[in-house]
């Protein structure tokens, strides 16, 4: 059965379904998905990499484009 199938099943069986619990199972499960930071993927070495830069933005430890672009030129 391919995905499109898939959906109109689910969407049948939810107008279907007059139990509560299951719609709210259900709507909680959206709402799982749709809290997935994208922090929790990365490793702990691109966590610490991203930490760092933060914290040399805060101290003001910044170079322009411009003039990191002349050094690499």
């Amino acid at each position: 059965m391919n995905i499109q199938a898939e959906k109109i099943e689910l969407v049948k069986m939810l107008l279907d379904t007059e139990n509560p619990r299951i719609i709210e199972s259900i709507k909680n499960i959206f709402k799982k998905e749709k809290t997935n930071d994208f922090w929790d993927d990365f490793s702990i070495e691109q966590r610490n990499e991203i930490e760092k830069a933060s914290r040399e933005i805060e101290n003001g430890e910044i170079t322009d484009y411009e003039t990191f672009m002349q050094k690499h030129r």
